[in-house]
């Protein structure tokens, strides 16, 4: 099979080395520019040690890359981790059309955070998707999905890194096999079950402790370890990591005022929330690295009573 890969960081590595060991052929290498001062993405550079032809356009919708795509003569072009839009005149160019990978179960969250918003919002499982690329974001007709499920303690890094990565890397060779060999089927998304959400950054990432314990807990796991879940203390940004909550079922379990760190363990904290507690396992202060959270609290002279979020 003769491929083009559009795509950029280590899941463009690893699905464009996945090809290459099974003995595809990568006639070129698609890659998003470096931001000025950035370091080489990984894809590129594995690309250049391995003397493959590598394009770095700063649209996809130049001319210049349509012609570079038409010149490879692909039999089917791979999209994986895409940032930059891919118009039709270009996916479309390989002998059989171009495949993309997204990390959840199309249509519900479309977007570029499609890996934090299920685990920030309950969700028990996610999955991944193998489409067709349109001029609409993750609205083509779709290939192939893989599921996968979220534990209650699961968090971005579990899901992504554990499962849908690697998945993802297989489930593109098993989808490219299909659509080469015209044994695939494309079914259209169904919008009535669609949904579309934005970036998931810091500004989303921020805890309210007045909020429910359960939504402090599902927005911690979300976004670890990216962006990072944060509040405040004293004015100064602090990240939390490794949550686990505890609920309470009386009024008499209740401990501390909202925002309240009620314990501090060994390695963990305690901070109430609504509806119970939240444990934290590791901070990193606005100037610091990410260390225990009780190790963290010793070192700042941190004591139980103290109001995060302030």
């Amino acid at each position: 099979m003769r491929i083009a890969i559009i795509g950029q960081q280590d899941f463009g590595k690893a699905v464009m080395e996945a090809f290459l060991a099974r003995g595809d052929t990568v006639a070129g290498v698609f890659v998003a520019p470096e931001k000025e001062g950035g370091k080489p993405d990984p894809m590129k550079v594995a690309a250049v040690e391995k003397g493959l032809t590598v394009f770095q356009f700063p649209s996809l919708k130049a001319p210049e890359a349509t012609a570079a795509m038409k010149g490879l003569d692909a039999d089917i072009g791979i999209m994986a981790f895409v940032l930059q839009f891919a118009p039709q005149e270009f996916v479309n160019i390989p002998k059989h059309g171009t495949i993309q990978y997204h990390p959840s179960l199309l249509p519900k969250y479309r977007g570029p955070s499609s890996i934090n918003w299920p685990i920030a919002k309950g969700e028990t499982r996610t999955g991944l998707t193998i489409f067709r690329p349109t001029d609409g974001l993750d609205e083509g007709a779709v290939i192939l999905q893989k599921e996968t499920p979220i534990s209650a303690d699961d968090t971005l890094g579990t899901v992504y890194f554990d499962r849908l990565f690697p998945m993802g890397v297989a489930a593109m060779l098993e989808a490219a096999d299909l659509v080469v060999a015209g044994r695939h089927r494309e079914v259209v998304q169904d919008e009535s079950q669609a949904s579309y959400e934005g970036w998931f950054r810091a500004a989303e990432a921020r805890v309210h402790w007045n909020q429910h314990v359960d939504w402090i807990h599902n927005l911690i796991r979300g976004a670890d370890p990216a962006p990072g879940a944060w509040t405040t203390i004293a004015g100064k940004k602090l990240q939390l990591f490794g949550s686990r909550k505890h609920l309470v079922r009386t009024f008499g379990a209740v401990k501390g005022k909202i925002g309240e760190i009620t314990e501090i363990g060994a390695e963990s904290m305690r901070v109430t929330a609504q509806g119970g507690q939240v444990e934290i396992a590791k901070v990193k202060p606005e100037e610091g690295k990410k260390v225990p959270a009780a190790e963290w609290a010793r070192a700042a002279g941190v004591a139980v009573g103290t109001i995060l979020g302030t």
